[in-house]
């Protein structure tokens, strides 16, 4: 298994970034919460999980050995594989899934594209006692409520858009961010901030 990978980061994308390793360009896909911690040229560090299936080899990143775990421990649950898993943590930190899991939060859950109702009713039941009790502070639970407009900015100064392009971006989807109301999706109002710049160009 590939634990992690460490090197200067080649190139970032909306749902992955390459890490130079060896002269080896890896691509991995990450959440957009752990690549706006990353800058094209910059040293970086991700763990990773990789998926095997018949026709690919998937390269999961992750900010810490934490999300890995959480990711992992995710797809022990039946229904859930590495895409939904991912979605997961694009919406919810790790102690956030941890704490929805703990208090029977199907809110929370279905907050997730692809979790309705009923795969939030199934998800509790199966992983209620796997993820285990939330480390951090309740505070610290959801900071995308409030910081999705630095998390949003920061992931496209990291894809190499000025600080002017990503303010108009970031602008541009707030009355979409609004419209979500409670925690809005980053990955969803990034891919949306990204089609508002390509047009501008």
């Amino acid at each position: 298994m590939i634990a992690f990978v460490s090197g200067p980061v080649a190139a970032l994308a909306p749902d992955a970034a390459v890490i130079e390793v060896g002269g080896l360009g890896i691509a991995v896909q990450c959440t957009p919460g752990t690549l706006s911690g990353l800058r094209t040229g910059e040293q970086a560090r991700l763990a990773t999980s990789l998926v095997v299936r018949e026709d690919s080899l998937t390269l999961y990143g992750f900010a810490d050995d934490d999300e890995r775990q959480v990711f992992e421990l995710l797809q022990t649950a039946s229904g859930v594989g590495p895409r939904l898993a991912q979605a997961m943590l694009a919406v919810h930190s790790p102690d956030a899934l941890r704490r929805a899991m703990a208090t029977g939060d199907e809110k929370a859950l279905t907050a997730v594209p692809g979790i309705g109702k009923k795969g939030a009713q199934k998800l509790l039941l199966e992983l209620k006692d796997r993820l285990g009790e939330p480390v951090g502070a309740p505070a610290a639970a959801a900071p995308a409520a409030a910081g999705w407009r630095d998390q949003l900015h920061s992931a496209l100064i990291g894809l190499g858009y000025a600080g002017r392009e990503a303010e108009e971006a970031v602008a541009a989807v707030a009355p979409q961010a609004a419209a979500a109301g409670g925690t809005p999706q980053v990955g969803a109002l990034l891919k949306a901030a990204l089609q508002t710049l390509n047009r501008a160009r």
